[in-house]
């Protein structure tokens, strides 16, 4: 879910550094997942390079370090062993909200890691290892919108909605 961008820090003046980050844990994934969360795709954008072992992912990731702002990045994986969708649209024009990223171990060092989608979708990536990278790809632009999440809503009663 979106609201308007009213509310979100003003993009800064000063350039910011792409973003780069490496996973080669649980603990460096989530570090991932956060700064990918509600990241918007395409399945044209996610590419499985059977042969090379390798699965990328492009990405328009909204800038939580900088607000207001959303840049292209690429994420990609080694060591890929399978990818496997559940209930993901096919359809080159669907658009896909990422959640969060999970890693759930196997045989050490190897695992599988889900990508978890808004509408309850999730992609699954079955690694020998987790290596994964991502950067950043582009220039910011200025987000038209800025996501918002159910749990950040309250009623009256302080409950959550």
């Amino acid at each position: 879910m979106s609201t308007d961008i009213d509310g979100v820090p003003p993009v800064p003046s000063t350039p910011v550094e792409p973003l780069r980050l490496l996973a080669e844990d649980a603990d460096d994934l989530q570090i991932i997942s956060a700064a990918l969360q509600d990241a918007i795709l395409r399945p044209v954008d996610i590419v499985w390079e059977k042969q090379a072992r390798t699965l990328t992912i492009a990405f328009s990731r909204f800038c939580w370090e900088c607000g207001g702002t959303r840049v292209m990045c690429a994420m990609q994986f080694g060591d890929v062993q399978g990818v496997k969708s559940r209930r993901l649209s096919r359809s080159p024009d669907a658009s896909l909200e990422l959640l969060a990223l999970d890693f759930i171990p196997t045989e050490t060092p190897g695992g599988k890691v889900i990508l978890m989608f808004a509408g309850g979708g999730d992609l699954r990536v079955d690694v020998e290892c987790l290596d994964a990278v991502v950067t950043d790809i582009s220039e910011r632009w200025p987000a038209r919108i800025a996501p918002t999440h159910l749990d950040e809503v309250h009623l009256d009663n302080g409950d959550a909605a």
